[in-house]
């Protein structure tokens, strides 16, 4: 008998340890909870206390909504229960519903007999009210939670900067969702080469001016509490934010908020033209230099029109024109007169022979000489008898 008794203790204490151990596991500590007292207290087998577990209930065994908002009422007058129940939207439906029922279990063995009480888990919120919830934004700053991450930032008004508009982008999209979905993921590069990854979420029963609005209060309150660290994490009611530099969000099912495109660089002001008079410094001091353009395939072609020209017309007097022309175009080119003895010139003219004569220009008789006498180089060889 003792035997058998020794052995009935043991089988109990071991299931007793089991079902502790079950129980912990399945039910892990809240994120964040509170038991209100505003709106008093239930008693057991109360009217309350019936509708409370008729909503807990049907929220647990609801197989078909598939998109992790639950709300439910049941009662009237002063034993009327209303529970929300919501899941982060990046999680898969198993996981929801698995975190919904822990809540259930967890927030009534927190909270007995109250007849209002919120309770956060990473994944999921319920919350019941013998008050009006549906379609009101919970504006009470006491019932919402900051957790700030205890690292700092290094460069905290560029962090900042680049939160705020993450921030203003995901809460623009999350508060422009539907009735069933107002939620947000994205991230941006932030400095000292890191990348901030944020998330927002409503309950999707608040209007488009709601939800942005929750989202506000609770940026500008995690300011205040939690500026300069590199993650916080914020629970209400209402709405939910996080931010940290790592992901903690699954991108595989919601669509990420992608950072916007890089503003196209500014285009440098072209270098300014080279003007006639350029100053250039170097290692001997400014030196100025007057910079000639000779276009030199204008000349070319003005040349080669010119004797075109010549050949095409053979009367004298077109000629001593056209000879008087290339006399003025060459001018520009010569910077200094070319001046020879009168030696040189003779035997190159023949003596002035009328045969090497040319024709009579406005600066005298012009007469051709031979490419032996390389008086310009590049041109052909003429010398005018003044």
């Amino acid at each position: 008998m003792v035997a058998i008794g020794s052995s009935r203790l043991l089988f109990f204490l071991f299931c007793a340890l089991v079902h502790v151990v079950t129980f912990t596991i399945s039910q892990p500590d809240f994120f964040y909870h509170l038991c209100l007292s505003e709106n008093g207290n239930y008693t057991t087998n109360s009217p309350y206390q019936a509708n409370l577990n008729s909503v807990l209930s049907s929220i647990s065994s609801n197989s078909e909504i598939n998109y992790g908002f639950y709300n439910l009422s049941a009662g009237q007058g002063s034993d009327k229960v209303n529970a929300i129940a919501l899941c982060r939207k990046d999680i898969n439906l198993d996981v929801c519903r698995s975190c919904v029922n822990d809540s259930i279990s967890k927030l009534t063995q927190l909270c007995p007999y109250r007849k209002e009480s919120i309770g956060w888990y990473d994944n999921c919120m319920l919350r019941y009210s013998n008050r009006d919830i549906f379609h009101i934004m919970d504006a009470e700053t006491s019932h919402r939670y900051y957790l700030c991450n205890p690292n700092n930032v290094s460069s905290l008004d560029q962090f900042n900067q680049v939160l705020e508009n993450l921030l203003d982008g995901l809460r623009s999209k999350a508060a422009s969702g539907g009735s069933l979905v107002k939620f947000a993921v994205g991230y941006a590069s932030a400095p000292d080469f890191k990348t901030l990854y944020a998330l927002v979420q409503c309950t999707p029963d608040l209007s488009e001016l709601e939800c942005n609005d929750c989202l506000v209060s609770v940026t500008g309150g995690f300011f205040k509490r939690c500026d300069g660290k590199e993650g916080v994490r914020v629970v209400s009611p209402s709405c939910i934010l996080r931010f940290e530099t790592f992901r903690f969000y699954d991108p595989a099912i919601v669509d990420e908020l992608e950072p916007p495109s890089s503003p196209p660089s500014l285009l440098s002001p072209p270098p300014p033209l080279l003007s006639n008079n350029t100053t250039i410094e170097g290692n001997g001091g400014n030196i100025s230099r007057t910079v000639i353009i000779v276009i030199v395939v204008t000349a070319a072609v003005l040349m080669i029109l010119t004797i075109s020209i010549c050949i095409f017309f053979r009367k004298r007097n077109l000629k001593e024109k056209i000879i008087e022309i290339i006399h003025h175009c060459l001018a520009p080119f010569v910077k200094e007169s070319l001046q020879f003895d009168i030696g040189t010139i003779r035997a190159a003219t023949e003596n002035f022979s009328e045969a090497k004569k040319l024709g009579q220009g406005g600066f005298g008789a012009v007469y051709k000489v031979p490419k032996s006498f390389d008086f310009l180089e590049g041109w052909q060889n003429l010398v005018t008898k003044l």
